[in-house]
């Protein structure tokens, strides 16, 4: 999509840049016109122009602006590996695979959960901002499990309100690297965004009050198997409290995994995955559980860990 602008240089202009002229003319800033230019979007008289050029009054000036895209537009996108666990008339309930974002975000150019409900023709509320309607909960990209979408206006207000109350019930499985000490225990300690990278996070002083509750299922030469309940639902909350634990999930090199071992087992992301999902159904008032089995890439990365010597 373009919009194509022409207009004769009025005489106010004589003698100006190109880039400048058409920053004054359609209210755009001087380095998009530069970039107009650049990308041969601009001619005068029929001429291609650079932005250097000077413009002459009476002369036609012909701009094509090309719409910029919007990074939060949702486009419908059948994603593989979406699995539908549950879908009532409240509420839908997926398996995510890893490498899909839940929504749409800047910086963000991969398949989204989103996307993939709108192709599939699954009627989603429309609460919430627009790139996020019907949104209650969230995965990271390198999560993998299940998660709940609201279908209805009242199941998404229910929703939200349970998950600000901390009654769902969330359990993951995480692969740690070697045993934690003590094998069950809590982490109390608050997360905020990482001083010196935006997209990472660390435990902070002056973060978000998180609270992780662990214990361990299996324990390994290399590594441990770990249940963990969420008490708050932080952003990489799990991976950033057992970073600080010195236990970072296998795979995880953003905090601190050894990628001799994410070698080894196969691994390219983070070894977690939501595997349960308990809420009160918003609708029936019933307590409702899903569950998610471990995709290939991690239960082979565990093999490798049970058979290691």
């Amino acid at each position: 999509m373009t919009d194509q602008r022409t207009v004769f240089v009025p005489e106010g202009l004589e003698g100006e840049r190109v880039d400048a002229g058409i920053a004054r003319l359609f209210g755009l800033s001087r380095t998009r016109a530069a970039e107009l230019c650049a990308e041969g979007h601009v001619t005068l008289d029929g001429k291609v122009a650079i932005k250097s050029d000077r413009l002459l009054a009476g002369a036609m000036l012909d701009v094509t602006i090309p719409r910029m895209a919007d990074p939060l537009e949702i486009h419908p996108e059948i994603v593989e590996g979406i699995r539908i666990i549950h879908e009532d008339d409240a509420i839908v309930v997926i398996d995510k695979p890893v490498g899909v974002a839940v929504h749409p975000s800047v910086g963000w150019t991969g398949p989204t959960v989103v996307a993939h409900l709108v192709a599939a023709g699954v009627r989603i509320s429309t609460s919430g901002a627009k790139e996020r309607e019907g949104i209650v909960q969230r995965l990271d990209v390198g999560t993998s499990g299940v998660m709940v979408i609201a279908k209805s206006e009242y199941a998404y207000s229910v929703l939200k309100q349970a998950f600000r109350d901390r009654t769902p019930e969330k359990t993951y499985h995480a692969l740690v690297q070697g045993h934690p000490d003590p094998l069950a225990g809590t982490v109390d300690a608050p997360i905020g965004r990482h001083p010196k990278a935006d997209w990472k996070f660390a435990v902070m002083p002056d973060g978000r009050h998180s609270i992780t509750h662990y214990e361990t299922l299996e324990a390994h030469r290399f590594a441990s198997l770990l249940e963990i309940h969420l008490e708050t639902g932080r952003t990489h909350q799990i991976r950033v409290h057992m970073s600080a634990l010195k236990h970072p999930c296998v795979g995880d090199p953003l905090y601190g995994s050894d990628p001799v071992l994410a070698k080894r087992v196969g691994l390219d992301r983070q070894w977690l995955h939501a595997v349960k999902l308990g809420i009160t159904h918003p609708e029936t008032g019933e307590w409702v559980e899903f569950e998610s089995s471990y995709p290939d890439d991690l239960k082979h990365a565990l093999d490798v860990i049970r058979d290691a010597h």
